[in-house]
């Protein structure tokens, strides 16, 4: 990529909450003694914001401000407790569309503590989807639900993404990990979209993982491990697992990608309980503004910059919260870790050939639009959640199984996602929230996998009335489909 070294850039900055300010200006220092060729625009955001009534935490006159520099340069925020606040960060991922959260996590060893000194693994997150989507109800007095949405747009994305930032950057694996064997339609899809996609990309080992034993691997085996793309949920709990087991979460920065827009800021918080103390180690947001000034071009002033870091790891001038005795030659606050770094800018390399930081010069990855392919849906028939306090399922069975009608008959019930009706055990604990599911009284239920006739939406609406009619609450209903004559709806446990 060109060092583009006579042309400046605009980046908007927010400053954070508690020790925000203080890592912050030392990062600035930083960029500016490398001659990073960036002029900042200062926008808000946080918790000041958040106090004075916006409940995104958004100043209104930052989207615009930040919209038109293109890269935003963010220090930790607060989220102020108690009820009716939104993450900052996701109203900023999910409203701006950076799809992918990139975290590249490298050991430092010996200067960082760990037990894993060739620890070398970049996480890819789905960042916009999944549980993240927020939308969560209380249904009954007993039971609430959060949404998992997982698209197949969403799943191309990433993927590809992931692929392509393999490619790009000289890594020769990508790994997926997903629980799809237990979420078969949500986390099915995701793993799905990777196994379509992997063969395009032959030059790259591809493999899929179960998220629960792939985790413990990664914990324990890192270095079996290279690019990993995951889900929005998984990615988050992997990357402060590969940071933590690298040295410190307090190291690592991430990227947040979109198509015309990206966000640069390190992963850990906002750190109150050490704020206005000058103790703060400013290497995560360093190294989140190294990735932001590679994705602007300005790759050469990013390597100086990595280096001088790594020769004052080398030089045993560290923060509090890496300092060993052993190897440490002198403990530094926030600034004067800072005027280490910049004091080592001319070209003071680092000795230490195994700490050379890796090739992570990523130019701007397209990702082809999604093309939506056509397929036949088919209403089937509909689950009716009903809030009930009986705990017989026989009663609310033989109950419904009357009221259905000679159109409709009731295939099953389940609480908490396991059948209890007909044919339910007597152990099974039952709760007030129950999923009753009505098929066309003409599907043959003695198939392990029956052909359902098509239910016409004026019957469903029909056995709506009856319910209500009878005073039975109704909390929700979902209709269910066939795409392409294949079920896309689970099925219940024990059915």
């Amino acid at each position: 990529m060109i060092q583009l070294t006579n042309l400046r850039t605009k980046v908007a900055v927010a400053h954070g909450d508690g020790i925000g300010p203080e890592i912050m200006l030392a990062t600035r220092k930083i960029l500016e003694a490398a001659g990073a060729p960036i002029d900042w625009v200062s926008v808000e955001m946080g918790e000041q914001v958040y106090l004075s009534g916006q409940s995104a935490g958004i100043d209104p006159n930052a989207w615009n401000l930040m919209r038109e520099a293109g890269v935003l340069l963010k220090a930790p925020m607060t989220t102020p407790l108690g009820e009716g606040y939104k993450s900052l960060n996701v109203t900023l991922r999910k409203s701006l569309g950076l799809f992918a959260n990139v975290r590249p996590t490298q050991a430092y060893h010996p200067y960082v503590s760990t037990h894993f000194p060739n620890l070398d693994v970049v996480v890819v997150r789905e960042n916009e989807e999944d549980l993240y989507a927020g939308i969560e109800h209380q249904q009954t007095e007993d039971v609430v639900q959060c949404l998992k949405l997982i698209t197949r747009p969403g799943c191309e994305k990433i993927v590809k993404y992931a692929f392509e930032y393999a490619r790009l950057n000289g890594r020769k694996k990508v790994t997926c990990m997903t629980k799809s064997n237990i979420m078969k339609l949500t986390d099915g899809l995701f793993a799905k979209v990777f196994k379509e996609i992997a063969p395009e990309y032959p030059d790259i080992q591809s493999e899929h993982m179960i998220i629960d034993i792939g985790t413990a691997r990664l914990a324990t085996e890192p270095e079996n491990f290279d690019v990993i793309v995951t889900t929005n949920l998984y990615g988050d709990i992997l990357s402060d697992v590969v940071s933590q087991i690298a040295g410190s979460v307090g190291l690592a920065g991430s990227a947040n990608i979109g198509q015309e827009f990206a966000m640069f800021e390190a992963i850990h918080g906002s750190a109150p309980d050490i704020a206005g103390q000058g103790i703060a180690n400013p290497s995560g947001l360093l190294h989140a503004s190294i990735l932001m000034l590679r994705h602007l071009g300005f790759a050469a002033t990013a390597e100086r910059i990595h280096e001088a870091w790594l020769a004052t790891l080398e030089a045993g001038i560290h923060t509090a919260d890496i300092y060993q005795p052993e190897i440490s030659q002198s403990k530094v606050g926030t600034q004067e870790f800072a005027e280490a770094v910049i004091a080592r800018l001319p070209r003071v390399l680092p000795q230490n050939g195994s700490n050379q930081p890796t090739n992570t010069n990523s130019p701007k990855i397209e990702v082809p639009t999604y093309t939506r392919q056509k397929q036949q849906k088919t209403l089937v028939g509909v689950d009716v959640f009903i809030d009930w306090k009986g705990t017989d399922p026989k009663i609310i069975g033989q109950a419904l199984q009357l009221l259905a009608g000679p159109r409709l008959k009731l295939k099953m019930i389940t609480n908490r996602g396991v059948k209890v009706f007909p044919n339910g055990l007597p152990e099974t604990f039952c709760t007030d929230h129950w999923r009753c599911r009505f098929v066309s009284a003409e599907a043959d239920l003695s198939q392990k996998e029956p052909d359902y006739p098509i239910l016409h939406y004026g019957e469903s609406l029909e056995l709506m009335h009856k319910l209500y009619a009878h005073n039975w609450e109704v909390i929700k209903t979902e209709n269910l489909y066939t795409f392409d004559g294949k079920r896309g709806f689970s099925l219940g446990q024990g059915e």
